[in-house]
């Protein structure tokens, strides 16, 4: 009997190309499915009903008991990245079910966040389509990075990273998280402040956060009501690490300059959200991660993943 897989919003169609399935065998039947839809939970468990394994790309579709517990036949669940908070992990361990992950390339979040600062205040983006559309020449005044100051949300890996790519630009940075220390602060050359300071010193907050119960709302209307009307906001980690509601409000009345957006409250962002018109808002579809060098990692370590697990051997197990 066919072991039958599911490779789950593969927006780009790629997953077959970047990967050499053909060491799974011929027993093993695989199905992509590529639409960019937002999932309900119905929907996750009518598609994947009769597959032993299933691949998801991040936390494009979670798995929560409900659906675990819907798909008697799952048996491998393999996610992009070595962990993933939108697993039941508890809910997998009782139904058997092995959770496996892969590898990951780099810092691609980091080239998001610098791309999203440059087009706020170069507007290369928009420039370049006047240009194309046969417009007048140059409208933009624009403002350079160097001088200004970058508050870094979050001081871990992705944090650290962009704190670099900030002093090479001659940014001022500075930074603040729950569990940050002042020591912390000096190992990566950064100043240490206080939440509150950083927000009122900031031209630019950047958000390096992991999405969690102490981080989810983190970013209040108080604190966007501290930022100055000149500053930006950029986040790249998970929309509702930021009050969306106090942030749409925040930028509707230009009590900040603008924001950077790479990922959103919900996913795919809704094609009549109040971001799509704005003009201070620059957004991109969770690009984040979604690099060439990353999927050549993903893909060959999904297809890893299932023949260890066809082996009696699996790999990089996710810790339940």
């Amino acid at each position: 009997m066919a072991v039958r897989v599911a490779i789950l919003d593969d927006y780009q169609n790629v997953a077959l190309k970047l990967a050499d399935w053909g060491k799974l065998g011929k027993d093993v039947e695989v199905k992509v499915f590529n639409e960019a839809v937002r999932r309900t939970n119905e929907d996750t468990i009518r598609d994947c009903k009769g597959f032993q394994v299933v691949s998801m790309m991040r936390e494009r579709t979670p798995f929560p008991r409900k659906v675990i517990e819907a798909l008697p036949d799952l048996k491998l669940l393999i996610t992009t990245g070595a962990r993933n908070a939108s697993i039941d992990m508890a809910a997998c361990a009782e139904r058997g079910v092995t959770v496996c992950g892969t590898t990951s390339y780099g810092n691609p979040t980091t080239g998001i966040a610098f791309g999203l600062m440059i087009e706020l205040t170069r507007r290369i983006g928009w420039e370049n389509a006047r240009m194309k559309a046969g417009e007048k020449w140059q409208v933009t005044l624009g403002r350079d990075l160097e001088g200004d100051t970058l508050g870094i949300l979050g001081l871990g890996k992705l944090g650290t990273r962009a704190a670099g790519v900030g002093k090479a630009f001659g940014m001022k940075v500075i930074a603040w998280s729950q569990n940050l220390t002042p020591e912390k602060c000096k190992e990566a050359g950064v100043e240490y402040v206080s939440k509150q300071d950083l927000f009122r010193q900031a031209d630019f907050v950047s958000v390096h956060l992991q999405l969690s119960d102490r981080s989810r709302g983190l970013v209040t209307a108080q604190d966007l009501g501290a930022m100055k009307k000149t500053a930006y906001i950029i986040n790249t980690s998970r929309g509702p690490i930021i009050d969306e509601t106090a942030l749409i409000a925040a930028l509707n009345n230009k009590a900040i300059a603008g924001a950077g957006l790479d990922v959103f409250d919900v996913e795919p962002l809704p094609t009549d959200h109040p971001f799509r018109r704005m003009d201070n808002v620059v957004i991109t579809p969770h690009l984040g991660y979604v690099s060439q060098q990353n999927y050549e990692r993903y893909f060959p370590d999904i297809v890893e993943c299932i023949r260890g697990w066809m082996d009696g051997k699996p790999v990089r197990v996710v810790p339940k």
